[in-house]
């Protein structure tokens, strides 16, 4: 559930916090005045797209926060790892390290005027894409122009699954798919023409060959290019250490460092014997001299292991060249780390394995296809019997939600047929033996058709909401659909006692979620348990939208507004009935 929301220097909105309550909360403001803001600004905390033009004109950086309260935490969370698919946000928060208190999580986004975004949860960094991939788990946002879900067909399995209760265990099924994929590659690459598998046998054992006999060490690249860099210097070098035993130790006319420093020591016992506070100093000066005197002494033993040896030289570079054109061959690049080229060699020896055509090899292979493929099919088949069971409780629900949201006549199927194919791997795919599409007809007499190329917007919506809504109630742990829902506009293209079906809907909606919708009608508005004025004002020639809760009389003067326009005694009377009836 989202707790609060603080909004600094985004679009219009200068500062907003907002606390938001359980149970269903409208938000409500004249038309331009910026209800969409909020959304956008809740969009972009959750990991939507971020651009320079979202900060307020002026300001040097937008920032976003909200907290959001997870419930309650499962007792059965799993030990993932880094492969496997969380199924909550606890699932993903331990995947990751993140740590939470009171199963509470602060989640922040920042973009700046460089056009730079930083993301966090909690005081952890994150990327974009992670940020949006754990907010899925707190909260789905259907806005008036992104049915993206209905529109696109290969969702709709998604929500099939979701009401069965199937979304595990066709995560099971497609590692299993996977791996039975993975085996047909493989016995594919046995079965190819054999003159083209000789021929990359043969390139594969040069390759070995060639890599193998170069003795390759890890790192071996970099520790040569110091050496040649040590030994293609050693004038410089030689030079160098040179001056600095001469400056340090060598000076014939005693002003070398350490000479200088073992007669300051004299004196400076002297002066300390005379001045017992100057015995500290007199010892940092000794330290100081012992110190100096044993680095004079490694640099005279660096000195004297110098030797320039130009075999080793060009052993050196000749084994860079080798290294080089190996690097050319069989790496990204020349400038790749030679970790690459030691790579290929492991990946080379795995795939001539894997080539070889050893009938046993085959055979077994063979064997372990078909009796992975028959497992895959039965496990295909069992699925797609439970969906097509849920298929019929699901069209039934959706109609039975569409009914009371003023689609009466309305037929809706959840469209369950077996793909065709001959083989298993044709007949499946990832996720099971079944194309499933919702199809509607919205007018008696009408065949059922493709709800994604026929449904109106407002048709949209309410299938939409009939799905939420059947999803909840299907939905006994409250652990698989996320805590928040929010509705932008869902309203669009009804009115009268549509929109109270639609208010009535939101509000049993809302007793076990956090509902939140965006809408201009009063006859939704009066069913919420919270309501949120967004209002712009225009101060010192700048415009800003400003965002606060409603209560009391101010809340029947915003649903009056909302029923006619105006504040009116006859609109405040008929709002307040609409709220003693309907609001509590």
């Amino acid at each position: 559930m989202l707790e609060d929301l603080s909004i600094k220097d985004f679009a219009l909105i200068d500062s907003a916090n907002v606390e938001f309550g359980s149970g269903f909360t409208v938000l409500s403001g004249e038309t331009g005045a910026g209800k969409s803001l909020l959304i956008g600004a809740l969009t972009f905390l959750l990991g939507g797209k971020a651009g320079v033009e979202q900060i307020r004109g002026g300001a040097h950086e937008s920032v976003v926060s909200g907290t959001f309260y997870l419930g309650k935490r499962p007792a059965n969370i799993r030990e993932l790892e880094a492969e496997d698919e969380p199924l909550n946000a606890f699932e993903w928060l331990n995947l990751h390290g993140i740590e939470i208190e009171d199963n509470r999580v602060l989640l922040r986004r920042v973009i700046r005027e460089n056009g730079k975004s930083g993301s966090w949860i909690g005081s952890t960094p994150v990327t974009r894409a992670d940020l949006a991939e754990f907010s899925s788990f707190l909260i789905d946002i259907h806005g008036q122009h992104e049915h993206q879900s209905l529109m696109k067909v290969s969702e709709h399995r998604k929500f099939l699954d979701n009401y069965a209760g199937l979304t595990e265990r066709v995560t099971a099924f497609t590692a299993l798919y996977s791996e039975l994929v993975s085996k047909r590659k493989i016995l594919d690459a046995l079965n190819t023409d054999d003159r083209d598998r000789a021929q990359r046998i043969d390139l594969l054992n040069f390759a070995v060959k060639e890599i193998s006999e170069a003795k390759l060490k890890p790192n071996e690249d970099t520790e040569l290019d110091d050496e040649e860099n040590k030994l293609s210097s050693f004038e410089k070098l030689y030079s160098d250490v040179e001056q600095l035993n001469e400056a340090l130790s060598g000076s014939s006319n005693g002003s070398s460092v350490v000479s200088v420093l073992k007669k300051l020591r004299a004196v400076a016992d002297s002066a300390s014997s005379s001045d017992k506070s100057l015995q500290k100093l007199s010892e940092r000066l000794d330290s100081a001299f012992y110190e100096l005197s044993d680095i004079s002494d490694e640099y005279k033993s660096y000195s004297q292991s110098l030797v320039f040896d130009p075999q080793r030289l060009a052993e050196v570079q000749e084994r860079q060249t080798l290294i080089y054109n190996l690097k050319k061959k069989y790496a990204s690049s020349v400038s790749a780390p030679l970790s690459e080229v030691m790579s290929y060699l492991e990946n080379a020896q795995k795939t001539l394995d894997e080539l070889d055509n050893s009938s046993d090899k085959k055979e077994k292979l063979e064997k372990e296809i078909a009796e992975l493929g028959k497992k895959v099919y039965l496990e295909a088949k069992a699925i797609s019997s439970l969906r097509k069971a849920a298929a019929e409780k699901m069209s039934a629900g959706v109609v039975q939600v569409l009914s009371n949201l003023g689609m009466k006549g309305t037929r809706f199927s959840v469209n369950v047929a077996e793909k065709q194919g001959n083989e298993i791997t044709q007949k499946c795919s990832p996720y099971g033996i079944d194309d499933i599409e919702f199809l509607i007809s919205a007018n008696p007499g009408q065949p059922l058709a493709p709800l994604a190329k026929i449904a109106s917007g407002g048709e949209l919506s309410r299938v939409m909401l009939s799905l939420k809504t059947i999803l909840c109630e299907s939905d006994t742990t409250g652990e698989s659909t996320v805590g928040t829902m929010i509705f932008d506009e869902i309203d669009t293209g009804i009115g009268g006692e549509v929109a109270v079906s639609i208010g009535q809907h939101l509000k049993n909606l809302a007793k076990n979620r956090q509902v939140l919708c965006i809408t201009h009608l009063a006859s939704i508005a009066v069913y919420a348990d919270n309501q949120i004025k967004i209002e712009k004002a225009v101060s010192e020639g700048k415009t800003s939208t400003k965002v606060h809760e409603i209560l009391g009389e101010e809340r029947v003067s915003e649903i009056a507004r909302m029923l006619s326009g105006d504040s009116s005694s006859q609109s405040l009377e008929h709002a307040r009935s609409m709220l003693s009836k309907f609001g509590g």
